[in-house]
């Protein structure tokens, strides 16, 4: 019976004891954190790119008409460049590049708009209807940390659109 007591009163390993039962736990929470952190990454890329992508589309000059603004279909070449910025972040891109998000095959949506603006005093007065060009990349898949140990991310898309007034070259 003394040798019982003595046995349930021992204090050695318990930690070790504790530490093996919060392990499971605390793995799970970093490996959570390295995967959400990587989503957060990835949704700043596809931003990043989509408004680099605004920027230089914002500056061709088949936008801006100086005397009306037309919103219509953006030309082929036109839309491949800015579809190549977007992506890949150059205008000439080869086989051997890679875009900025693996998988990232879809391409990205050009439109041109003419909002209508009321009117304003002061340093903002100005033209009615300036061309505003919008980009946007929808169903960007989004490349898990962990897809090679069997966890899918095949629901989870990255989406963003960017918009900026065209002022032509």
């Amino acid at each position: 019976m003394r040798n019982s007591t003595r046995i349930l009163s021992n204090q050695n390993g318990a930690a070790g004891a504790e530490m093996a039962l919060m392990l499971p736990l605390l793995i799970t929470l970093m490996f959570g954190t390295f995967e959400l952190g990587n989503y957060f990454w990835s949704e700043h890329k596809v931003v990043k790119s989509v408004r680099d992508a605004a920027r230089f589309a914002s500056r061709q000059s088949e936008f801006y008409t100086p005397t009306n603004c037309t919103a219509g279909t953006v030309s082929s070449t036109v839309a491949t460049n800015i579809d190549n910025i977007a992506r890949y972040g150059k205008l000439s891109v080869t086989v051997a590049d890679k875009p900025k998000i693996f998988g990232w095959t879809t391409p990205v949506t050009v439109s041109l708009s003419c909002p209508a603006i009321g009117s304003y005093v002061g340093i903002y007065k100005g033209k009615a209807n300036v061309p505003v060009v919008t980009v946007t990349a929808t169903g960007v898949p989004y490349p898990s940390l962990f897809k090679v140990l069997g966890f899918t991310s095949t629901g989870l898309t990255l989406n963003a659109s960017s918009q900026s007034a065209v002022t032509g070259i």
